[in-house]
């Protein structure tokens, strides 16, 4: 399994309608191989966005990028984004699954 962590940050005013988008496309991940897509907000601050998630494989991840809906939902959601991005990858080795 392959895990994906990523902060990012929104501009001010912007943080809920960019959660908004990435919640949108929850639908169509679960088709390509994803177990867990988890949008969370910061508590310390009012601009930064988590997102967790946990696929099949990392080959499922870097095919989920290339679907239409999620370039759509980047696409939207750029122009709302600072640009300070940070992630981790994972091999998930167990837990709670």
């Amino acid at each position: 399994m392959y895990g994906y962590v990523n902060t990012m940050k929104a501009k001010p005013g912007h943080r809920d309608e960019v959660v908004s988008i990435l919640v949108s496309g929850a639908d169509g991940l679960r088709a390509a191989g994803c177990r867990l897509y988890a949008v969370g907000v910061s508590d310390q601050d009012e601009q930064t966005i988590l997102v967790s998630e946990l696929w099949e494989s990392k080959e499922h991840h870097d095919v989920s990028l290339r679907l239409p809906e999620t370039r759509a939902a980047i696409a939207a959601a750029m122009p709302m984004l600072t640009g300070e991005f940070d992630s981790k990858e994972a091999t998930i080795v167990g837990g709670l699954l």
